[in-house]
């Protein structure tokens, strides 16, 4: 079985900028932003100073017409996903798919910071979507 640990949740919010704000009051410092075209996001990195992960990412939709946009649409802003870190990705896909867990992504695509990730369906998963994470080599 593949090794998996939380890597970090992600926050759907209609601006970086502003929800940056609450979460530097409590202690977060940002540690890096990028967009990610593919998934039409930008996302803003935060960490506490002396916590260990999972770390927030920020997301900011490019456009209403993107996976965040439309969440934001559906239920406003808040908490998107958590994702959970693995070893072996694709390990992890073929034990999940043989278990008949729904899958958004059968097939890993480009995350942030040279990752590949995946989705899982909410409706495997209790209601919450989780993202696979494998970070690059």
């Amino acid at each position: 079985m593949p090794g998996v640990w939380f890597d970090h949740i992600g926050i759907a919010c209609e601006s970086n900028e502003k929800s940056e704000k609450f979460w530097s009051l409590l202690g977060f410092n940002v540690t890096g932003q990028e967009e990610n075209l593919q998934q039409g996001v930008k996302i803003r990195f935060m960490q506490g100073n002396d916590a260990p992960q999972p770390r927030l990412e920020l997301l900011e939709p490019i456009s209403e017409d993107t996976p965040v946009g439309r969440f934001i649409s559906k239920r406003g802003a808040g908490v998107q996903q958590v994702a959970l870190a693995t070893d072996d990705l694709a390990a992890l896909l073929d034990i999940l798919k043989s278990n008949n867990v729904r899958l958004i992504n059968e097939e890993p695509v480009q995350g942030a910071g040279g990752s590949m990730i995946s989705f899982i369906h909410p409706s495997s998963t209790g209601g919450v979507l989780v993202e696979l994470v494998q970070k690059e080599a």
